[in-house]
């Protein structure tokens, strides 16, 4: 786990300056790999590759970044990790390949030559980012693993190319224009996270997930596309068309055997290895497995609340206890956890306002005073069906769906002229509870089609266009009716949706960077790719049975955990900003929110903002999420312009 920068210049430099400025660019990224830094520059051509290393496999200089191939023809700068590198690397041996030292670096080198860039990648399991220049096609090749575990940008300043691991080394390019996407953050506004392809920045964008980016300095800008050596879209259309027609005991044999060997390779490393756990079914089923497969007890690690609203170590305790783990535990208090809040803009470096990026952070932080690399649970809810908006979504398109659109527009119609249709509106009938569900539900059985309701359910403002000045919303993965594969179950459709946008953008996002705020190497077994194709092939009976989603992980988790330990409601992982932001935290969110400043910014409504703000102090109506997204937008300008 490290993290790299790239650029490329039309014009020739001198050698000195064009290290200097890749260097200048690396050194933001110190973050992720503290462990050793390199720099290789042609200046004859103007390309530079810089890197900061986190050192995981081969802590010997042999597995220094950048790197070269056998023959010399490649130069690579690689962030992840190739889990099945020893695989691949005794079969390359068989053809004739040597090897200095056994970094995964090297193996990806010695493939790349092998079988060419395409092949190569699609042999790859694992989560990487990738930069390789190629000397003899004078051609930079961009690469990002197939569902946005690790993150890269890229874009144009003026004529040069750019690109890294987070947007801070980006903007450490001289003359990196700093300009707000208005598109972007609307995007921003509604979801809490900026979507892919986009970033905060004009013209800077997100590398898809299961891309690859050819760069010719003589192509236009404009005709700069991704293309895919790997589509979540075909991925999912091809395997939800070909279940699996096994019993329901054979399938949780083969789902036990695949999740054994994604976690397997995952606790290869040569560095102080544990895992996150909160004593859910994900993480839970990720440390029984470690455990079932170590000879010594597995490090795990929670953080816990006070507030037992908030709290769940008390779970993980007792998953820790029967599965016999080296335990180890921290109480934070609100005054731990309200000192991060300055820390977010430069951990995130665009706008993010998941609130539980304040846990995870801690829980990282945590994490790495013990070991290197720590296993987590992302990806069960996504793949397995666990979070009960699919159910709820699934069910409300049951009871409405079949009506023709005018009749639930005016049903929601007549449902709004009851309880108004501005939510700060006052009704002494009815309480603000029933106000806001039904004001939600006629939103909903409103919208034209099944994907709309849920677009407009997982929206935290529902039009942004209102809040953003002279805001606009791009097509995305929400909204590109092409990348939809054709899934007849409405469930399972939002499930994928879910993974193309809600996965990769906000929880990815936000494990990444916590993690790596640290220096620690987060891995998620879950996502390897294969799990990914094995659970869409699933019968939708597999994930959802008896009120319940994630069905089969729990069969898988039985043999590890006792189910009493697990069943209980989903807690989330979340602090309680919406009460800080009343009490501690007000006097810091005024001056965040001062309407003379949001005026003189030109981004925001200020006028809209401050009625927010006041109905929300007034306890009238509780939009914490909105105002805690516009403070961290504010915090983020504050900060980066």
């Amino acid at each position: 786990m490290c993290g790299f920068i790239g650029l490329w210049e039309g014009n020739c430099r001198e050698t000195e300056q064009l290290s200097c400025t890749a260097a200048l660019m690396a050194d933001t990224l110190k973050h992720r790999g503290p462990d050793d830094s390199g720099i290789w520059t042609d200046a004859a051509a103007g390309i530079a590759l810089g890197f900061r290393r986190l050192a995981i496999l081969d802590l010997s200089h042999a597995g220094h970044q950048p790197m070269h191939s056998a023959s010399g023809r490649y130069v690579v700068v690689f962030n992840g990790e190739v889990y099945n590198f020893d695989d691949l690397r005794r079969e390359l041996a068989g053809a004739g390949h040597t090897f200095l030292g056994h970094s995964d670096t090297e193996v990806i080198l010695a493939s790349i030559e092998h079988w060419g860039l395409r092949k190569a990648v699609c042999r790859f399991v694992g989560m990487f980012a990738i930069a390789l220049w190629d000397r003899r096609e004078r051609t930079l090749m961009l690469v990002r693993d197939r569902l946005g575990i690790k993150p890269l940008y890229y874009g144009w300043v003026g004529k040069n190319f750019i690109c890294g691991s987070e947007l801070k080394a980006l903007c450490a390019y001289p003359g990196f224009s700093r300009e707000v996407d208005r598109g972007a953050l609307s995007l921003y506004l509604r979801h809490l996270y900026v979507p892919t392809p986009y970033s905060i920045y004009k013209g800077i964008y997100k590398l898809p997930p299961g891309c690859l980016l050819e760069v010719r300095l003589d192509a236009l800008p404009d005709t700069l596309k991704p293309t895919p050596y790997w589509s979540a879209q075909d991925a999912a259309a091809d395997n939800f068309a070909n279940r699996f027609d096994e019993s329901d005991s054979e399938l949780v044999d083969r789902l036990d055997t695949l999740l054994r060997e994604a976690v397997r390779i995952r606790m290869v490393a040569d560095v102080p290895l544990g895992a996150f756990l909160s004593g859910g079914i994900d993480s839970s089923l990720v440390v029984g497995l470690m455990q079932a497969q170590s000879e010594k007890p597995v490090k795990t690690f929670t953080i816990g609340f006070h507030e037992k609203q908030y709290n769940e170590a008390e779970y993980a305790r007792a998953v820790a206890k029967h599965l016999c783990t080296e335990h180890t535990e921290l109480y934070v208090s609100p005054a731990d956890a309200k000192a991060v809040i300055p820390q977010l803009p430069d951990m995130f470096d665009e706008p993010f306002a998941d609130s539980s990026q304040i846990p995870t952070f801690l829980l990282s932080a945590l994490t790495r005073r013990h070991v290197t690399v720590s296993l987590s649970g992302d990806g069960g809810d996504e793949l397995f069906g666990g979070y009960q908006r699919f159910a709820t979504n699934a069910e409300r398109w049951r009871l409405w769906g079949w009506c023709p659109p005018k009749i639930r527009h005016f049903v929601g119609d007549m449902i709004l002229s009851v309880v108004g249709r501005n939510p700060l509106e006052e009704n002494r009938f009815l309480p603000r509870g029933l106000m806001d569900r039904l004001r939600l539900e006629a939103r909903l059985i409103s919208q034209e089609s099944r994907e709309a309701m849920y677009r407009d359910y997982v929206s935290w403002l529902r039009n942004p266009s209102e809040m953003v000045r002279r805001g606009w919303e791009p097509s995305y993965a929400l909204t590109d009716r092409s990348k939809w594969p054709q899934i007849p179950n409405f469930y399972e459709q939002m499930m994928y949706l879910d993974t193309v946008n809600y996965l990769s953008d906000d929880i990815l996002t936000k494990v990444d960077r916590s993690s790596m705020a640290v220096g620690l190497e987060a891995r998620v077994p879950l996502l390897d790719h294969r799990v990914a194709e094995f659970a869409w092939r699933l019968p939708f009976s597999q994930k959802f049975r008896n009120g319940q989603g994630k069905w089969i992980l729990r069969q898988v988790l039985d043999r590890y955990v006792p189910s009493g330990l697990i069943n209980r409601p989903k807690m989330g992982f979340a602090v309680p900003v919406e009460f800080w932001m009343r009490d501690s935290l007000r006097d810091w969110a005024e001056s965040l929110l001062d309407e003379r400043k949001m005026n003189d910014d030109g981004f925001l409504n200020a006028r809209l903002v401050r009625s927010w703000w006041k109905a929300f102090l007034g306890g009238q109506y509780q939009w914490h999420p909105q105002l805690w997204a516009i403070l961290m937008f504010q915090a983020w300008r504050d900060r980066w312009l």
